[in-house]
């Protein structure tokens, strides 16, 4: 016999749990909590968004900068959340020569910083000190001592600085924990990049080097080490990817070589050689398939790659082919460099980083829907490219927002300008967009 009173009451709860997770999910959708967004695939969710800006139109607010970083913004609920190094003597700084950037001095105390914004104000919340001292290594006049982008999951905030360490805050800024993953050069004395990435509590850190390359995941709540494994790889600079298709979950990690593994215990599931270049961009996807390639160097790289869900092994290509059994497409000289890809709506977009040009290919073929097509007046492309109701924005280095219809046929519908220089990704959250420039932090609305 059915128990009325007891199964009205167990449906109550299930509306109630319904509701909540119902207004739970809609909240997560809003926020930005790491690099790329939700999905760190640099598309939102968001519904309303300003569609001209400057520094006079739709500036609701600018942070201005003191000291130097490149990580990009990441937003929850109502709070900014970005790292900058600040030298404690600016004055040793000797003038820069003329189209460079000054040096990051190696000899010299800087103060790591942790900083919150209110995202209505731009008003500071709160700053904290991660590490103060001289650097561990040195970098690059275009890099800085806070490359990387944090992550958050609403509860705690993670700052990583290289080679510095990784910091845990709550949302107040209070310390939780830090950990030091040790100290190793990089090529060339480029600096650091790569970001963390947080996937259901477990923090995974690529810290590939010239010396002890290897792969770290971390307990989100303590700073203890689950598991890691070794990479025979050298010095890399992207971000690793959770990468949900319809098989399974894969983290997948780019470097000479692109390589997915199980996020539960780093087993290897597939690699694939990616034909050597530079990596610095990020993986993409869509349509159970995952896009990738490397920057063109002196020893190749330039090839954008379409592989298939359920992949496993050596899926390399051999010499001549263009596709295999997992790799269903390949593509030379793609125009693939610092930005990462950006599907959306069946096709994927690239920007190039020196030339002003974003190249088009089909999803599923990667048939060249348009090759390389120079923006008119763009500059150098080091932020990734995001999507928005039809329209693809592409920010170059001198501040303009390129607006391109999004489609088969290329067509600029606009330009929208800050004045100042950018290579951080944008945020996009609660229907702001947030801009780090060098010079300061603009909140869009």
């Amino acid at each position: 016999m059915i128990n009325l009173k007891s199964s009205l009451l167990s449906g109550k709860k299930l509306l109630l749990l319904t509701f909540v997770l119902t207004i739970l999910t809609a909240c997560n959708t809003n926020n930005w909590p790491n690099f790329r967004g939700p999905d760190t695939n640099q598309l939102t969710s968001e519904k309303t968004l300003p569609l001209e800006w400057s520094n006079d139109l739709n500036l609701n607010w600018k942070y201005d900068l003191v000291g130097r970083g490149w990580s990009s913004p990441i937003v929850w609920g109502n709070k900014v959340f970005f790292t900058n190094a600040v030298l404690e003597d600016p004055s040793i700084l000797p003038p820069a020569r003329e189209g460079r950037r000054q040096d990051n001095p190696f000899d010299a105390v800087y103060n790591f910083e942790v900083i919150c914004l209110d995202l209505d104000s731009g008003e500071e919340i709160w700053k904290n000190i991660a590490y103060n001292g001289k650097p561990r290594y040195k970098t690059h006049r275009d890099n800085t001592y806070a490359p990387e982008s944090m992550v958050t999951d609403g509860k705690n905030v993670y700052a990583y600085f290289g080679m510095h360490g990784i910091f845990c805050y709550d949302m107040k800024g209070n310390l939780v924990w830090e950990k030091d993953l040790g100290n190793y050069p990089m090529q060339s004395n480029w600096g650091t990049s790569s970001s963390p990435l947080l996937y259901k509590k477990v923090l995974y850190m690529q810290i590939d080097n010239e010396d002890n390359s290897f792969l770290a995941a971390l307990d989100s709540k303590t700073g203890d080490e689950i598991w890691r494994i070794d990479r025979d790889e050298k010095s890399n600079w992207g971000t690793p990817v959770i990468w949900e298709n319809s098989v399974r979950k894969e983290l997948v990690v780019q470097g000479k070589k692109a390589r997915s593994y199980n996020p539960e215990n780093g087993e290897l599931l597939w690699e694939l050689d990616l034909g050597g270049g530079r990596n610095i961009a990020s993986p993409t996807w869509g349509y159970d398939m995952i896009f990738m390639g490397n920057e063109t160097r002196r020893d190749g790289g330039g090839f954008l790659f379409g592989v298939k869900a359920g992949a496993a092994g050596d899926i390399s290509l051999s010499e001549g082919q263009v596709s295999n059994d997992w790799v269903a497409w390949s593509v030379p000289k793609s125009g693939i460099a610092i930005a990462s890809p950006l599907f959306y709506e069946g096709l994927v977009y690239i920007v190039d980083r020196n030339r002003g040009q974003i190249f088009c290919y089909e999803a599923t073929t990667g048939e060249v829907v348009y090759p390389g097509t120079k923006i008119k007046d763009a500059k150098d492309f080091w932020a990734s490219p995001w999507a928005f109701d039809g329209k693809i924005y592409c920010l170059d280095d001198r501040g303009t927002t390129h607006v391109i219809q999004a489609g088969k046929t290329f067509m600029e519908l606009g330009k929208n300008k800050l004045n100042d220089v950018f290579w951080a990704s944008t945020a996009i959250a609660k229907g702001s967009y947030i801009f780090r420039g060098e010079k300061a932090i603009y909140c869009i609305r």
